[in-house]
């Protein structure tokens, strides 16, 4: 398959698992709104989402899959698997260690995650509740990561892609649930959906496991050894992880200071759900697919294979993130209230949101530029060089959210992180051009500037449309009339960007076409 048929396949599966992903965060905000239980819950998920972030969405596999590959290609079948068995044996003695501890000790960690709820001891010991429910799912989505890696180094990425669908599957289902037994803004309500993110993890293990054995690719229980190989996965998977998941470190650190004002934690879950959508379709689907595909390059000794992957993935990333960023900026406050704005969720609430949104559309190029840059480094066994460029994101975003957050509150934090993405993106693509991994071509440069100015046109556009749709689009208006409002700002976006590009050559739909279909084999 093509290198693009391959980001559609990720990417078109983590779409399904995002729209249901809003289907279960409207569900949420009519169900939690922006109180104490909402605040708690999203406290003690987050916990376990960072983990699902860090670990399935490629910064785990930053570290396996070159290794993992390595060992297919170069040892065979055989040796691959027995080092995926030592992966697996040493992440699990791992994680019974941490999750012990972690269950002993979570009211130290609490203070830690969110130093803000002390001051409300029922938020507080709920919280703790909560995140001792969750805190399993830990292990599960570790386990998934493990296995969705073994997958892509196999070539395959669907079953993997797929997997978080069925976490959201179960949770809008316990959701309804709660709905039904009239339990919003309960405690109980939090309590049922944290059993839910246990059950979806087991969910998820079942699809990627049978996906396995589909393969011929089961792996066994093995005793932990300290071998050379695990040696290596050690030493470059701790900082991968690090430097894969900055981001959503840097979202961390966001939430440990927003818990110092009321509802702030949750207003800045509900935009990072909105703005995580188009990082989520295309920057995950270019970090899991582009890491293996410059792996096998590089072990081919390809290096111009490497650049042109490296460019293309680029130009792919920019074509779809820079309407989506621009588009969030432009019409925040109409996203927010009609998927959102109903039951608990009051007006004051989607004023928050939209304005925490349009702070981390800034940051969301960024976000995904460094889903593009640091397979360079990761496929070539350099995981310290992103670590560290990632460390200084986050001594930025500390900064400026310590900075900003007396003044603004929680948009500042929102602030803080894209300034932080910004960083780590500039920083990564210097390094990259200062060692003569790929360059920025002009041709390059240029059909990005006229992305950009297509996108700021559509931005334009989307403005004016919003205000003579404004009517259709008020609090009070039918929700089906509001709903088709909005699916009309979205086509005239979707429509008019690229309308633009196909118009300007920044991209012409032929090429979209030719570039998807899959390659032709050469004769034998």
């Amino acid at each position: 398959m093509s290198l693009l048929r391959n980001f559609a396949t990720v990417g078109g599966a983590t779409l399904s698992s995002r729209v249901l992903g809003f289907v279960r965060d409207i569900l949420m905000a009519a169900a939690l709104g922006t109180g104490p239980v909402a605040d708690a819950f999203v406290v003690a998920f987050r916990f376990p989402n960072l983990f699902r972030r860090l670990f399935a969405e490629g910064a785990f596999n930053s570290a396996f899959v070159p290794l993992f590959a390595r060992a297919l290609e170069g040892e065979g079948p055989k040796e691959a698997r027995a080092f995926a068995q030592e992966a697996m044996a040493g992440l699990l003695t791992i994680l019974a260690l941490v999750t012990a501890v972690a269950m002993i000790a979570m009211p130290i960690l609490m203070l830690v995650l969110a130093p803000g709820f002390i001051r409300d001891p029922a938020k507080f010991d709920l919280t703790v509740f909560l995140t001792r429910i969750t805190f399993p799912y830990l292990t599960l989505v570790s386990l998934l990561a493990l296995i969705s890696g073994v997958l892509n180094g196999l070539g395959r990425f669907a079953a993997a892609a797929f997997a978080p669908t069925l976490l959201n599957v179960v949770l809008i289902g316990v959701l309804w649930i709660v709905l039904a037994m009239d339990l919003a803004g309960a405690d109980e309500a939090g309590l049922w959906l944290a059993i839910g993110v246990v059950i979806g993890g087991f969910a998820q293990l079942a699809l990627v496991i049978g996906d396995l054995r589909r393969a011929g690719f089961l792996l066994k229980l093995v005793r932990p050894r300290w071998s050379g190989r695990m040696k290596r996965l050690v030493s470059l998977g701790i900082p991968g992880v690090i430097a894969g998941g900055i981001t959503q470190i840097n979202i961390v650190i966001g939430t440990m200071i927003a818990s110092l004002q009321a509802g702030a934690v949750s207003l800045l879950y509900y935009a990072d759900r909105l703005y995580q959508l188009p990082l989520g379709v295309v920057g995950i689907a270019i970090g899991v697919v582009l890491l293996p595909e410059l792996s096998r390059r590089l072990k081919a000794g390809d290096e111009e294979g490497v650049k042109i992957a490296s460019a293309r993935s680029l130009e792919f990333a920019m074509l779809l993130t820079l309407p989506a960023a621009v588009a969030l900026a432009a019409i925040p406050d109409e996203l927010v209230s009609v998927l959102f704005e109903r039951g608990a969720f009051d007006a004051e609430a989607r004023l928050g949101t939209a304005a925490a949104l349009q702070a981390f559309a800034v940051g969301l190029p960024s976000f995904v530029l460094i889903k593009v840059f640091s397979p360079a480094f990761f496929a070539r066994e350099d995981t310290r060089t992103p670590m560290l460029v990632g460390g200084l994101s986050v001594v930025v975003n500390v900064a400026v959210s310590l900075a900003l957050f007396p003044f603004i509150g929680h948009i500042g934090i929102a602030l803080a992180t894209s300034l932080a993405g910004w960083v780590n993106a500039l920083v990564l693509y210097h390094l990259i051009a200062k060692r003569g991994y790929w360059r920025f071509e002009q041709a390059l440069g240029f059909k990005v500037a006229l992305l950009l100015a297509c996108a700021l046109a559509m931005g334009a556009a989307l403005i004016g449309l919003s205000a003579v749709l404004q009517d259709q689009l008020a609090i009070g208006t039918p929700l089906p009339l509001r709903v088709a409002a909005l699916g009309i700002l979205v086509a005239t976006g979707i429509v008019s960007f690229f309308s633009l590009a196909h118009i300007t050559g920044a991209a012409k739909l032929g090429d979209m076409k030719r570039m998807m279909r899959p390659r032709q084999k050469p004769p034998s």
